[in-house]
C-alpha cells in the first residue's frame, strides 16, 4: 500500500487542551509517522505520513467531536508521502 502525506489545519479551542497529545496517540495507534505543532493564529496543525487508509481514519477522529477542546473546522491537502519522518511528535 503506497504512503500518503495528510496536512490538516485544525481550528477551534485546540491549543492548551491537550489536543495534540490526543492526536498523537491516535496517530500512532494508526501506525502514521508525523507531527502535531500549535500555530500562532491559533490552529494546530498536523502532518501525517502512512497508509491512505490511516491518514483518512485519523481525519475522521479529528472531525468526530471526540476530541479535547472543540474543533469548528478542519481543512485537508493530500500530497506524496516525503518519508522523512519517524514516529509522531508534538511541536
Amino acid at each position: 500500500m503506497d504512503a500518503v502525506r495528510l496536512t490538516a489545519w485544525v481550528r477551534g479551542r485546540v491549543q492548551g487542551v491537550g489536543f495534540r497529545w490526543w492526536t498523537r496517540a491516535r496517530a500512532l495507534e494508526l501506525g502514521l509517522a508525523g507531527w502535531a505543532a500549535n500555530l500562532a493564529d491559533g490552529r494546530v496543525e498536523i502532518v501525517a505520513e502512512g497508509p491512505r487508509e490511516s491518514c483518512e481514519r485519523l481525519l475522521e477522529l479529528l472531525r468526530s467531536g471526540t476530541t479535547p477542546g472543540q474543533v469548528d473546522g478542519v481543512v485537508e491537502r493530500w500530497s506524496e508521502a516525503k518519508g522523512s519522518t519517524t514516529g509522531f511528535v508534538e511541536r
